[in-house]
């Protein structure tokens, strides 16, 4: 793995949070803002697992064990969003 890696893996999540502070900071809302502000913060679980916690050379079930836990909460905050 390259040196700069996880600088690059670091900068990539600085993005990604600016980007939905950008989107609560712009009062963006409805279901699009809410389920595009999930899905970064999907991405954003999957890569702190994969390369700082170090599940990216594990069995695929370790993983999907994250990935449902991720899909889980997830549409759980989804749900208690509609319902309101």
């Amino acid at each position: 793995m390259n040196a700069n890696f996880p600088t690059l893996i670091w900068l990539a999540l600085v993005a990604l949070t600016l980007t939905t502070y950008a989107i609560g900071a712009s009062d963006m809302t409805g279901s699009g803002a809410m389920l595009t502000v999930l899905f970064i913060a999907l991405v954003k679980g999957q890569m702190v697992a994969n390369y700082f916690m170090g599940l990216r050379h594990v069995a695929p079930g370790w993983r999907l064990l994250i990935l449902g836990w991720f899909l889980i909460v997830g549409g759980l905050i989804a749900l208690a969003y509609k319902l309101t």
